[in-house]
């Protein structure tokens, strides 16, 4: 097959993968390519550039010149080489709430090709409560629109299906989880588990305290940490680019105060996630909504156990593995799920490498290709 994914913001030169969602279209354009399919990844930028990638599958970045504040505008080079030039069997658009994701879906359909949609993030109701005053308008005129008419909705998690069915969308459904890559993963040797220093948890990812939860872990741990015995022997570290509320995190902090106990550090794109978070114990995703979390899997990688909220799609393969917690997105539950992982750090070893090789045998980008194009075929044909 001749296959497109799109993803506006992916990077055009071939440089480091720093967002989960361009790793996500990057695995799947990997593993589609050692599939035997043509693959190519079309993005805008300031500039024209088109390079054929190690890993097998082009990418073609369309200047777009268009005035500031023109979201709606796709790169006229790029119509003209989906039109003229490309000729897929099928596109697959990522994107949540993208203008550019929109206007794509409707070019291609002016044009007769099929589309699927990958949102990566579910239409939970939580993601409306974010300046929803925006977001229901785009919701009922652009988005419901764009999912209805597509060939089908490829989702992380079959869970987030029903979303989309309670919003009013039937469109058929795919679900494919995240994969990982060779280089994500650590030697077993670089791998360790401490016993008698002060238990370390992180989170890693952008700071997004509505998204992500962090407001909720940060109040869960000053619950656990305020206890007198056990003020000294936790450390909570938040890791990442702020998305404008570490701030309000380091604030909360002092009021909770946990200072002595909570750090923030800017993000570090030169070493690998998987070596990171193997410097911590335990690794930390309590998101109000989330596609899948693939920090959560680069944690399962390194080792490490787990707490994640149920709402996202590495929650079922925490619980597949027993590797970690699952919990709800709230105070009280994130509380109790580090209560449980704390008293059983004797079983940190065992339940990390349950989890490593949980990831290594079912979430490689090749095996879940295969799934992606008997879907595609089906949706298809």
């Amino acid at each position: 097959m001749n296959i497109v994914l799109y993803l506006k913001i992916f990077p055009p030169c071939g440089e480091p993968l720093n967002r989960g969602m361009s790793k996500a279209v990057d695995g799947l354009a990997f593993g589609l390519t050692e599939c035997g399919n043509k693959v190519t990844i079309l993005c805008e930028g300031y500039q024209d550039n088109f390079i054929k990638t190690e890993k097998g599958y082009e990418i073609k970045c369309f200047a777009n010149l268009s005035k500031k504040g023109a979201i709606f505008s796709l790169a006229s080079g790029l119509k003209k080489y989906i039109q003229e030039k490309s000729k897929p069997d099928l596109v697959v658009i990522s994107g949540i709430f993208n203008p550019s994701a929109y206007s794509l879906s409707r070019f291609l359909k002016k044009c007769g090709i099929d589309y699927i949609t990958w949102p990566h993030d579910p239409y939970n109701p939580d993601i409306f409560s974010n300046k929803s005053y925006l977001k229901f308008p785009y919701w009922y005129f652009l988005e419901r629109p764009m999912l209805r008419q597509a060939k089908a909705v490829q989702v992380l998690d079959i869970r987030h299906g029903e979303f989309l069915r309670n919003l009013g969308v039937n469109t058929s459904i795919i679900e494919l989880p995240n994969g990982f890559h060779a280089e994500d993963v650590l030697p077993e040797s670089k791998l360790e588990w401490r016993q008698d220093t002060p238990a370390k948890l992180l989170f890693l990812g952008r700071i997004d305290a509505h998204n992500k939860g962090l407001d909720l872990l940060v109040e869960a741990f000053a619950k656990i940490v305020r206890k007198k015995d056990t003020s000294s022997k936790y450390k909570l570290i938040i890791q990442g680019p702020d998305f404008g509320d570490r701030k309000m995190l380091e604030e909360k902090g002092k009021k909770l105060l946990i200072c002595d106990n909570l750090s923030f550090l800017n993000p570090d794109f030169d070493v690998s996630p998987t070596s990171i978070i193997a410097n911590y114990d335990i690794f930390c995703l309590p998101s109000r909504f989330e596609g899948f979390g693939l920090s959560a899997l680069e944690a399962m990688l390194a080792g490490r156990v787990l707490l994640v909220s149920e709402v996202g799609g590495i929650a079922s393969h925490v619980k597949s593995s027993g590797c970690g917690v699952v919990v709800q997105p709230e105070v009280a539950s994130i509380k109790e799920g580090l209560e449980e992982l704390l008293e059983r750090r004797s079983e940190w070893e065992e339940m990390g490498m349950a989890g490593r090789r949980y990831v290594l045998k079912n979430l490689q980008w090749n095996k879940i290709a295969e799934r992606a194009l008997d879907n595609y075929k089906k949706v298809l044909y």
